[in-house]
Order: C-alpha cells, then structure tokens, then sequence
C-alpha cells in the first residue's frame, strides 16, 4: 500500500514495486486484490521515492501472532504504518520491539503474502495491557514464492489459526519473533530482515 508524498491519505492505494517505480493497481484495498485474484489493470505510475509506504492492512480482521505451536491475539486497531511514530504508553519509560514475519490471509484462507510486523512491549505495564498498543506492519508484500519462507510451516500455522472457525482476507498470522533491545522517546527503530528490507519507526513520547 502506498500514497504519493503530496497527499495525505492514511490508507493509499496498492501497489506494485518495479525496480524504482510503483505501479498503482486497481484495486481498493490489498485484501480486494487478493480475492481478486491477485490480477488488477494497472494505473499511475510514480517514481519509488515520490511516495509513502503504507501499513499493507491498515485495519485487519484479526491478528494472532504464535509463540511455539500456539499464539494469542493482538489487538488490530494498534497498526501503524512504516515510519510512523509508535508512541511510548503512559506509565512506562521504555518499550521492546520484536521483530516477526506475518503472513497475510489472502482469498479462501490461503497465504496471500508475507510481510513484516513489530510487535511492542511495555514490560513495565502489567498483564495484556503490556502488548496492546501498537503493532508496525510493513513495508511491503512479498508472494509466498517470492519471500523465502517454508510454507510447510506456514501452512500448519495456518490450518491451527483457522480450525473451528474461518480466516477472513487481511487477517494477520505472525510467526515467534525475535526480541530486541528496549528503546526510549526519541530513538528510531529498524527491523531488517531479508529479503523483506527496513521496517522504520520513530519512537514518540
């Protein structure tokens, strides 16, 4: 999902990354394109750094994120887009990223894609209220042939995620991740991993 820099649209548009265009897509929202088919008539045009990188779901229908075989749910309404200030919550000093990879829900339950999460913690909050405020998704959408994941593993995270009830398209499906040094106001963090490239937050007050 994207926007060009000269407008200031929260939710963009999708698109597809060429070298160092965007190709827009017509399409309204990246789980339209999915059960689509992932086929669009293609639009503009716009140079990679005339625009903003979007969350890819800005408002899923759901997000679990596993922990060994099982997960729990994070909260959907907390997605920030990439570069967009995750702000410290009240009654902590610090907070901890953790780097996942999430797949993305597509058509008929199936992986449409993988992206990038951040999961936040704030340890010094207590219970669930420690993770329930912000989560980071981006910045782009990798194919499952293009992203180098096993889909093997994915497909049983997948099957767990939907037995007894059923997937919607944009839902969140997050992998263990790794945890990473706490953080205060003021720092800027980047979760890299290959070939998914920098998901960038600022760190706000």
């Amino acid at each position: 999902m994207f926007s060009p820099r000269v407008d200031d649209l929260a939710r963009g548009w999708p698109g597809r990354i060429d070298g160092d265009r965007v190709v827009q897509l017509a399409a309204q929202t990246l789980q339209a394109f999915f059960t689509g088919g992932g086929q669009a008539r293609e639009h503009a045009v716009y140079a990679l750094e005339d625009v903003v990188l979007r969350a890819p779901v800005l408002h899923p229908p759901s997000v679990r994120i596993f922990d060994g075989d099982d997960f729990v749910f994070a909260n959907p309404a907390a997605i920030h887009g990439p570069d967009e200030a995750v702000r410290i919550p009240h009654g902590a000093e610090a907070i901890e990223p953790v780097l996942h990879v999430a797949a993305i829900v597509g058509a008929n339950g199936s992986i449409g894609g993988f992206t990038l999460l951040g999961e936040w913690l704030a340890p010094e909050l207590e219970g669930t209220k420690a993770r329930d405020f912000a989560l980071s998704l981006g910045p782009v959408v990798l194919t499952p042939d293009d992203s180098g994941q096993p889909l093997p593993s994915w497909e049983a995270r997948v099957a767990h995620a939907a037995r007894n009830t059923r997937l919607l398209p944009g839902d969140v499906i997050a992998a263990q991740g790794i945890r990473q040094e706490p953080v205060r106001a003021g720092a800027v963090v980047e979760l890299e991993l290959a070939p998914f490239g920098v998901l960038r937050n600022p760190i706000g007050a």
